[in-house]
């Protein structure tokens, strides 16, 4: 071998230790000889094994309190975070708050303590085990807990009390939800935009803003940046426009702006904007294409409805169920149900709401509708409960005073006209007006069925069957409707259509065969004979009383047509 060659083999042999510590990676705490029992605890948490987190800190958080000299002021802080994790996520949230209570009393001691004290039996510890959990997330953990226990305003105490310069954009998420379910908007409106100072994308945030009536001009030029530098999210500002009509009650400008935004390729069938489309068409009234949507979602995504979500509808289906079939003591057990699983369920309170109006307990259906329209102040449904239950109290004032502000606020589009007439309706004084409203309603949507209802109770009133007549016929050529045949049937009965009147009655009961009116209608016409019924059998009697034998003499079909007379009126 060359002697340089040997030289530098040699040296290459006596390469320093320090470089192994610096290409290769350190060997884990165990293999060291220097984890403690804490950093166990600590790593199985981070594992996700929160049950064996449960019993193990469990049983050492008994040790340390039998012998406090075992484990320092930091190990048995941090004991106490991973014990009270561990709880939250077994959904013992009292118990949780109890020990994040404890480890936080723990961590003041800890603050005020310049020096920590050795743990007896212990090795020394490592420098993972200086890294305490963190008091703001301990503070966090226990906002959740309390959320969990429906206590809001603990929860909104404890984030308060974290300075505002060291509130993590989740903090603000939650404090902002808190304080607009306390409705305190002002604080809320602050807490949404720190959360999109700090993540312009924070979706939800913007909703949060444009549901407390922040304009949508302001709230795009929050995320104006991140629009201009990041590719591919040219679509957020007509996002946004969409859902600030959303939340002014502009149901048709919002579809047709989400229309377009759906209608583009990247992002079609999108189930969320699928959601939104069935929500604002059944708003609009348009229950067709609400469903149409509603089930395009739900193709694209069939677990769509969260598990609360499923139960929460389970009960509203079963409440609606039991309402239509006028079991409303069992549709105001259910709505209180769904309630309980769901306290912000609109339709919940709805039907619960309905129910007890049409058990007479009116003054505790409008505390029911009222939460209705807090919680969704855009709802027609909810002021037309409420505005039922005012018509129902004979508080004819309190309703026009309503309907009129539901007007200016929503807007004068088929629906709110309605409503208003509905109203109107109500007093002799305001016919006149009322039949305005309807026109206008009907010239907005010909095949709106509550408008189309109401103009035919007006026009029975002045017995203009005719015009009644017409008009059904037309609302009914593209639709049909248990209650639109149903007063067809009315009305030809008035006109002495008895047949078709009867065709009538049968399409509403096929459409709904609990429809009580319609049953009444046919039933009524059943026992009343028809004036060609009552003359038929006139004629017979003149001729069994004249004597005159020989008028009954005839032609063998003229026999045969009497038989069958005397078969059909039970004279043989």
């Amino acid at each position: 071998m060359d002697p340089g060659d040997a030289a530098i083999l040699e040296s290459s042999l006596r390469i320093p230790y320090r470089f192994f510590e610096t290409v290769l990676p350190p060997l884990p705490a165990a293999l060291q000889g220097r984890m403690n029992v804490i950093d166990h605890v600590r790593d199985m948490a981070a594992a996700g094994l929160h049950s064996n987190v449960r019993l193990l800190s469990s049983l050492l958080l008994t040790m340390s309190n039998n012998n406090p000299e075992l484990f320092s002021p930091s190990q048995k802080y941090q004991l106490l975070v991973y014990h009270a994790d561990s709880l939250f996520h077994d959904k013992e949230y009292r118990n949780a708050v109890s020990k994040y209570t404890m480890a936080l009393q723990q961590k003041k001691a800890l603050s005020k303590t310049s020096k920590v004290r050795p743990s007896t039996g212990n090795s020394a510890s490592t420098p993972q085990s200086q890294c305490l959990p963190s008091e703001i997330e301990v503070k966090y953990k226990m906002a959740e807990c309390y959320t969990m226990l429906k206590q809001d305003k603990d929860a909104i105490a404890i984030l308060d009390g974290i300075p505002s310069r060291q509130r993590t954009p989740k903090i603000n998420m939650m404090l902002a939800n808190l304080y607009k379910k306390a409705g305190q908007e002002r604080p809320s409106v602050t807490s949404y935009k720190e959360v999109l100072r700090q993540c312009p994308l924070a979706l939800d945030a913007i909703l949060g803003l444009l549901s407390l009536s922040v304009k949508g001009a302001e709230v795009a030029s929050m995320t104006m940046n991140v629009i201009q530098t990041v590719p591919n999210l040219d679509w957020l500002s007509v996002w946004i426009k969409a859902y600030a009509f959303v939340h002014t009650g502009d149901n048709s400008r919002a579809i047709n702006t989400i229309c377009s935004l759906e209608k583009k390729s990247l992002l079609r069938d999108n189930v969320d904007l699928l959601g939104s489309l069935a929500d604002l068409y059944f708003r609009a009234g348009d229950n067709k294409n609400s469903v149409l949507k509603f089930e395009q979602a739900q193709m694209l995504d069939p677990y769509l409805i969260k598990v609360l979500g499923f139960f929460c509808c389970f009960f509203v289906v079963c409440s609606c169920h039991s309402f239509y079939s006028k079991r409303y003591s069992r549709a105001l057990y259910l709505g209180a149900k769904a309630i309980q699983l769901n306290s912000n369920s609109v339709q919940a309170l709805l039907l619960k709401g309905a129910a007890l109006r049409n058990m007479g307990r009116v003054q505790e259906a409008i505390i029911h509708f009222r939460e209705a329209i807090r919680l969704a102040p855009c709802r027609l449904d909810c002021y037309e409960g409420l505005i039922e239950c005012y018509l129902a109290s004979n508080s004819i004032r309190e309703a026009m005073v309503m309907a009129n502000n539901v007007y200016k606020t929503l807007g004068a589009n088929a629906q709110t006209l309605t409503l208003l007439a509905t109203v109107c309706l109500e007093d002799p004084v305001t016919q006149e007006k009322a039949k305005t409203l309807l026109d206008k309603a009907l010239t907005q949507r010909p095949d709106y069925i509550k408008a189309v209802v109401k103009k035919a109770e007006l026009l029975s009133r002045e017995q203009k069957y005719e015009d009644g007549i017409a008009l059904l016929r037309n609302a009914l050529a593209n639709q049909s409707d248990c209650v639109l045949h149903r007063i067809l049937g009315d009305f030809l009965v008035a006109v002495n259509e008895y047949q078709e009147a009867m065709d009538q009655y049968s399409i509403a009961l096929s459409l709904d065969p609990n429809d009580q009116k319609s049953l009444e209608g046919m039933q009524k016409m059943e026992k009343e004979e028809s004036p060609t019924d009552a003359t038929q059998e006139e004629d017979v009697d003149d001729m069994e009383g004249s004597g005159e034998e020989g008028d009954l003499e005839g032609s063998d079909s003229e026999a045969a047509q009497w038989a069958d007379q005397e078969q059909w009126f039970g004279m043989q």
